[in-house]
């Protein structure tokens, strides 16, 4: 079951989270849910992989923004790393980062 001893404990900086959710804790638990849920991750994976980097981009970008915005640190960090190689279309093996975004999602998904 998510909670917020478990976010905390898979890394989530939970005070800033709840903060910007102005405390309200199952509001934040809410949208944690529907950010790691996001079919973008995997469609990031997909474009990215494929060679679609201006794609791979926008999907980074927004999950840049919904992991950021909930302070879930550990695939926020990979997440604005790629965003930021996508960005300037940086000629680079994307698998480390990928592999790391998604084992990070999926860690937080077997929190559910």
């Amino acid at each position: 079951m998510l909670t917020i001893d478990s976010l905390r404990a898979w890394g989530a900086d939970i005070e800033t989270g709840l903060n910007r959710c102005i405390n309200n804790e199952a509001f934040y638990l809410r949208l944690v849910d529907k950010c790691i849920r996001d079919e973008a991750f995997v469609q990031l994976k997909a474009s990215v992989e494929a060679g679609d980097l201006a794609r791979g981009f926008e999907l980074a970008h927004a999950l840049k923004g919904s992991t950021s915005n909930l302070a879930l640190d550990p695939v926020s960090r990979p997440v604005t790393e790629i965003t930021e190689l996508l960005r300037s279309r940086t000629d680079t093996d994307y698998s480390v980062l990928l592999n790391q975004i998604m084992s990070e999602r999926d860690a937080l998904i077997n929190l559910l």
